[in-house]
């Protein structure tokens, strides 16, 4: 285990920011908003990190967070003149982290998004995602919720993922959510040669994603320079997934999603006729 997964807590800074929401580079999403840099959960694979302007927080990844104590005030002007459309909440940080429980940026960020009737799609892996339930089922018109699980399996979890809230607990949130009527989606993703590849695991979530009425994305592990220089256990799977047969793995998850009749997509093609976009393209948001 990362002898950094055991601090007990992160350093936060504040800044101000000039913007709020910026033009996002995926299809399915107009507009990026992250009321944070840097995330506390420290997934070992995070790419999220390479595209984090603040350095202190990228190069010490979930040991520094940045709080953009401005970011509603800069919201609320810019909803009064930017086109309305579909804001993807928490894309290179988890907006649901446990910083969150104490600025309330997300929260309150959403409350001005839906009085101005845009749309949020919200990515996580935090259940504090349900103290805002409330402001979700008065607005399920405006939003969609996609919870990030790996995998169920816990002991993985805390290998990938050392900080992050255990997987079953997403589950049940995600569970949560799905039955007050809120449209739901599972990303599993990356998948992670040796970690989260086999047949229990991906059964597993296409399962859920059934039971909850979820579509189920999915994404392989994207190799980057960092992954090959840190951590011996994401070093040796992004080696192997160099060489990986993931057509092969592709059409394994197919057929789950196909027996259980689940709405199936690849992560980073959302609703495209030629898979194109990029995970820099997607990501490279403030």
């Amino acid at each position: 285990m990362n002898v950094k997964s055991i601090r007990s807590r992160p350093r936060i800074v504040f800044v101000k920011v000039k913007e709020a929401l910026s033009r996002s580079g995926l299809p399915d999403l107009d507009y990026a908003l992250n009321p944070y840099m840097g995330c506390w959960h420290s997934c070992i694979y995070c790419y999220a990190r390479i595209y984090t302007w603040y350095r202190e927080a990228a190069e010490n990844w979930g040991e520094v967070i940045v709080v953009k104590e401005n970011i509603t005030s800069i919201l609320r002007r810019e909803v009064k003149y930017k086109a309305r459309g579909v804001v993807g909440v928490g894309t290179i940080t988890d907006a649901y982290q446990p910083v969150e429980a104490v600025y309330k940026l997300t929260r309150k960020s959403l409350e001005i998004l839906f009085s101005a009737k845009f749309h949020a799609s919200i990515q996580t892996k935090n259940p504090l995602i349900l103290r805002d339930l409330d402001l979700l089922v008065e607005n399920k018109n405006l939003v969609d919720v996609g919870f990030t699980i790996t995998t169920l399996d816990s002991q993985v979890a805390k290998i990938i993922e050392p900080r992050a809230p255990p997987p079953k607990a997403r589950a049940k949130a995600l569970e949560t959510i799905a039955s007050h009527g809120v449209e739901t989606w599972v990303f599993m993703g990356p998948i992670i040669p040796g970690y989260n590849d086999d047949d229990a695991s991906i059964e597993e979530l296409v399962r859920l994603a059934k039971e909850t009425n979820s579509i189920f994305y999915y994404d392989k592990l994207r190799v980057k320079d960092f992954m090959l220089k840190g951590d011996h256990v994401l070093r040796s799977s992004a080696l192997k997934s160099k060489y990986y047969n993931w057509n092969k793995l592709f059409s394994k998850i197919e057929h789950y999603c196909r027996i259980y009749n689940v709405k199936c997509l690849p992560g980073m093609e959302y609703k495209q006729e030629k898979p194109s976009t990029t995970l820099d393209k997607f990501l490279k948001r403030k």
